[in-house]
């Protein structure tokens, strides 16, 4: 995200639809106290709807410390205040919701655009329909939600978690109801509902002179409203997102393997309203909508289990209130809507079948005992096999011998389970494929290496990659290629067949590629116009998903650290191939960031805070995504990439171009005849977003993706 939308930090802006533009402007009051803006005349540009019959009130007006601009009576008592117009920002101290006696709403609206404060598309609210939640909406639309309260927070809302430098409330009683945070230190700070949807928390820092943010509630797949349906569960950085919870079923099982996952699930088993009903309890969700519910704040669990039993209607049920053990109740009836899982221990439960329950449970029993029944039989099933694998024991050592022997030499942390997954060449059969690595073989060098091209004792054509006495890779990128790729299958992934170690000799072999590299088709105008739109679009597709295939799905997470147009091979289709794994580096878990005092990669690709400080995350990758898709679009080079009007590389151009609205002027001129334009600005949209500079802003691969089109 650009750093200088921070630049917008009005917190009232008053006649939003036509601002004054110069500085005629003048702020007044009446006698009445109520405040009206002119532009320096008679004409009046806005007045408050304060009405009083008093006309002796002298009023005041005071910007006090908070940023509130209160006009006082004579008594101190408030008349007006810019508090009770948020604009599309939240200050400590603001109420944002409603006082019931008055019918004043208080809630955020987005601006237009970054330098546009005319209404935007985007309003956040508190909702009073059932149990107390925020919604945000688009138009007229349900655009996202967050809540209900949960006594702490918002479930829903990452950034509402408990935090040392605010503290929050959620007031509900006969007068008002509403939200508000209070500072706990002198920091100055404020909430953000920017133009795109987005809320963001900023601080300012005064050495930076510049506010720098905290946190976010980024809308991500999970948070479009009821995108799984009802009954259907959201899990963010999963594919598919939507899954049903236990005791249902997809509604319309076609529509699932359409990736439309909007109807929803349905009950495996069907209810009775009776004795064979209960209730299944299920952890860390953010609960349902609550459009459709009833509270008790003083009610036990138990009464609350009750309740919902005895009303045929009732759908689930849960605490109100998490602290001291939980308290309170809160029924929902109809559908449950909008799910997605958390982290959390909070527990909703479900009404279903009786016998849906018990036969889980009664299936969980039998398992433990069929599993101890599986372990006395592979016991004794492994006992025989010991004797067969000692007779092979001699023959299989001889093979591995002189593999292990030349890796031990280099003090390998390569083990013989990683070699057995990769078939083992020897030097004689790699030099007579390639016709002794002949000049006339070769077909490109890399960063480890020469390649050729070479054909089997079968036939089957393949590429050969040797490492070069020259190269600054060694075993350490070897050894990455070889496990990496071995425990990898996909098919937008280049499939390792072999590889040889001899003496000094490291060799990889793949399969062969008959259309190289991409870098040779999108920067060469000559060979530019063989990739139409539609073929580059799939490109781009099969790029996303290999790269969502090492994050996320493979057996081990991986963060490639090398993505550019070089490494993504195309086969006779087209199809793209994900290469070169040697500077890759292995996660176990999800969000795993490090950092290295080497950074290594390839500059115009690798992210800021990765050239800059070494740290590296999945997030790295996503930014080399975002490069290559916009080098894609246009057909040059981030770094090579000049303009005569402005010194930026390709992406601080197509930046410009974007906030212009001319985002299409960047693809190349051998696409005009084939582009699909909405696809276009979808893809240098999705480009942009990869490549903000500050790595929280930028999307996963999933979204990604998804938000272009897969």
């Amino acid at each position: 995200m650009d750093e200088q939308e921070w630049e917008q930090s009005m917190q009232c802006l008053l006649k939003r639809e036509t601002p004054i533009t110069d500085d005629s402007g003048e702020f007044k009051l009446r006698s009445s106290g109520g405040p009206v803006i002119d532009s320096g005349g008679t004409t009046v540009i806005w007045s408050s709807n304060y009405t009083v019959s008093i006309t002796n009130l002298d009023p005041v007006a005071q910007l006090l410390d908070t940023g509130n601009l209160v006009v006082w009576d004579k008594n101190r008592n408030i008349i007006w205040q810019s508090f009770d117009y948020p604009g599309d920002t939240l200050l400590p101290g603001m109420k944002f919701g409603k006082d019931l006696l008055t019918g004043m709403d208080r809630y955020l609206t987005s601006w237009k655009t970054l330098h546009d404060p005319f209404p935007g598309s985007y309003v956040y609210s508190v909702f009073t329909n059932g149990y107390l939640q925020i919604f945000e909406r688009k138009g007229s639309e349900l655009h996202f939600r967050i809540g209900p309260w949960n006594g702490m927070k918002f479930r829903g809302l990452p950034m509402d978690e408990p935090n040392p430098l605010y503290s929050a409330e959620f007031v509900v009683n006969k007068k008002e109801i509403y939200y508000k945070y209070e500072l706990k230190t002198s920091v100055a700070q404020r909430i953000l509902l920017m133009s795109d949807g987005n809320i963001v928390q900023l601080h300012w820092i005064d050495r930076m002179h510049d506010w720098i943010q905290y946190g976010n509630a980024k809308i991500d797949n999970c948070g479009v409203y009821g995108l799984c349906g009802p009954y259907g569960s959201c899990i963010i950085n999963k594919y598919p997102p939507c899954r049903c919870m236990d005791g249902f079923e997809p509604t319309l099982q076609e529509e699932w393997n359409a990736a439309d996952w909007s109807s929803g699930c349905k009950l495996k088993k069907p209810l009775s309203c009776g004795s064979g009903d209960g209730f299944k309890r299920l952890s860390g969700l953010k609960f349902p909508d609550t459009q459709r519910s009833w509270y008790n704040e003083s009610m036990t669990l138990g009464e609350c289990e009750i309740a919902c039993k005895m009303n045929c209607n009732c759908t689930a049920y849960a605490n109100l209130d998490i602290r001291n053990g939980g308290s309170g109740c809160l029924l929902w009836f109809g559908d449950l809507i909008d799910i997605r899982e958390y982290d959390e221990d909070q527990n909703l439960y479900i009404r279903m079948a009786v016998s849906e329950i018990t036969d889980r449970d009664s299936n969980f029993r039998r398992t433990k005992v069929v599993t101890i029944v599986l372990i006395v039989s592979a016991a004794a099933l492994l006992l025989s096999a010991v004797a067969f694998v000692y007779r092979n024991r001699k023959k299989r050592l001889h093979m591995k011998g002189n593999r292990v022997y030349a890796l031990d030499k280099r003090h390998s942390s390569v083990g013989m389970e990683d070699l057995d997954e990769v078939p083992f060449f020897s030097l004689n059969e790699i030099a007579k494929a390639t016709n002794n690595f002949s000049i006339d073989n070769k077909i490109g060098e890399g960063g480890f290496g020469p390649v050729y091209k070479g054909v089997l004792q079968d036939g089957q054509e393949v590429a050969v990659k040797r490492l070069s006495e020259t190269s600054e890779q060694g075993l350490e990128e070897f050894e990455n290629e070889v496990i990496c790729i071995a425990k990898l299958q996909h098919r937008n992934l280049v499939k390792l067949l072999g590889y040889c170690i001899h003496g000094n000799e490291m060799i990889l072999i793949y399969e062969y590629m008959v259309n190289g590299s991409l870098d040779s088709f999108i920067y060469d105008n000559s060979q530019g116009f063989m990739l139409d739109w539609s073929q580059r679009f799939r490109i781009i597709h099969g790029m996303a998903r290999g790269i969502l295939y090492l994050h996320q799905d493979s057996r081990l997470q991986i963060i490639h650290r090398d993505l550019k147009a070089a490494n993504i091979l195309l086969d006779g289709d087209m199809n793209p191939k994900i290469s070169n794994f040697g500077l890759a580096r292995k996660f176990v878990g999800f969000d795993n960031a490090t950092k290295t005092k080497k950074v290594v990669g390839t500059y115009g690709y690798i992210s800021p805070e990765y050239a800059l400080r070494g740290r590296f995350s999945v997030k790295s990758d996503v930014f080399s995504f975002g490069v290559l898709v916009l080098e894609i679009v246009s057909g040059k080079r981030n770094r090579e990439f000049s303009y005569g009007d402005h010194r930026d590389n390709l992406l601080g151009h197509a930046w410009r171009l974007f906030k212009e609205d001319k985002s299409i002027e960047m693809m190349s001129a051998s696409l005009r005849e084939t582009c699909v334009i909405s696809e276009v600005e979808r893809v240098i949209h999705v480009g942009l977003l990869c490549v903000q500079h500050h790595v929280e802003d930028r999307p996963t691969m999933f979204i990604s993706g998804f938000d272009v089109g897969w």
